[in-house]
């Protein structure tokens, strides 16, 4: 996380004018004088954002009684994002209560200058920005603001003790692996490593070179190569894979069903199914010992989770039509040996 004070007195907070508000009426920040406010720029298949949200969560229940209002914008990060009952359905999933306007066209986002996920935005009494961090990490500084801008806003009594952090990452000083940088599909930022490369808007039958770089995936098969992501158009009895070659120590794909049926992706990790130890939330086992992912609506799906951080291929393999893949994202994990050290 990058956390950046802000002088005051700078620039004012914004009117969070978006698509549709969850959780309650549109929130005038004009009408917050005299509170501080927190803003969550985020998209529900951010897995960075998600990990951020246990100490949104918490901040907002342990400072709304001193003044700390909670304000989540939802700025998609693929089209789907724009659809309300797909986020409707995450809040509930992520047990989110605070107030989220949509912001569809990113319209607030560019007005805030937000460029990435997540981003927050801390503002003071007079309606002023404060705090602007970008990414994970940094929690405790974050907090920190939080109780100055707080007692700023005139309160004289003792604000409850900061949070620790949740996670080994997130503790000050903590030094993580290099884990492989988030990598698209789509043919607009997407980085695919087959020597036949992308056709926008066409199927493509891709043959695995069986030799891969770290940041890009592979396809196998007949994929349709489309803006945000590749889809998988192979008939009955010719299956096709996607491979990522990865460093890290979890991973998540997201993932989009296209009809009303669910798909499956029979999921391999260094080319055996994935042990119980190794198995992401979102993995099932059949009875013949093979692990899979079943897509039943487009969000992101935790497949990997590592006792170790370390090298891996990673193989998606669908059976059917229908099933589009839209990203890889990895998480790091600290170095054991520099632990005492942090």
């Amino acid at each position: 996380m990058t956390v950046t004070e802000l002088q005051s007195g700078g620039m004012r907070a914004g009117e969070l004018y978006g698509d549709f508000w969850f959780n309650g009426d549109p929130v005038p920040v004009s009408a917050l004088r005299g509170q501080v406010i927190l803003i969550h720029f985020w998209d529900y298949t951010c897995v960075h954002c998600r990990r951020t949200l246990p100490y949104i969560r918490e901040w907002g229940r342990k400072y709304r009684d001193y003044g700390l209002v909670v304000i989540g914008v939802h700025t998609p990060k693929f089209p789907f994002g724009r659809d309300p009952g797909l986020v409707q359905r995450a809040l509930a999933r992520l047990e989110i209560t605070h107030p989220v306007v949509m912001d569809n066209e990113a319209l607030i986002a560019g007005w805030y200058g937000s460029r990435a996920w997540p981003s927050l935005f801390l503002v003071d009494r007079n309606g002023f920005l404060r705090l602007q961090s970008v990414g994970e990490g940094d929690y405790g500084a974050v907090e920190h603001a939080i109780q100055s801008l707080l007692y700023d806003a005139g309160v004289d009594s003792d604000l409850p003790l900061p949070m620790g952090a949740l996670r080994a990452e997130d503790k000050p000083g903590a030094i993580c692996y290099r884990a492989t940088p988030e990598v698209l599909t789509g043919y607009t930022r997407g980085t695919i490593g087959n020597v036949e490369g992308y056709s926008p808007e066409s199927t493509v039958t891709y043959r695995d070179p069986e030799m891969y770089l770290e940041g890009r995936f592979y396809a196998a098969g007949t994929w349709m190569n489309e803006r945000n992501s590749v889809r998988f158009e192979g008939g009955a009895g010719t299956p096709g894979h996607l491979v990522l070659l990865y460093h890290g120590s979890e991973v998540s794909a997201v993932l989009k069903p296209e009809g009303q049926a669910p798909c499956e992706l029979d999921v391999l990790q260094d080319g055996r199914p994935v042990g119980a130890e190794e198995r992401g939330d979102d993995l099932s086992i059949r009875p013949d010992g093979t692990t899979y992912c079943l897509v039943d609506e487009a969000r992101s799906y935790h497949l990997i989770k590592n006792r170790e951080f370390g090298e891996h291929v990673l193989r998606l393999t669908a059976s059917s039509r229908g099933c589009s893949v839209y990203s890889f994202t990895c998480v790091s994990c600290v170095i054991p040996e520099l632990i005492a050290a942090s």
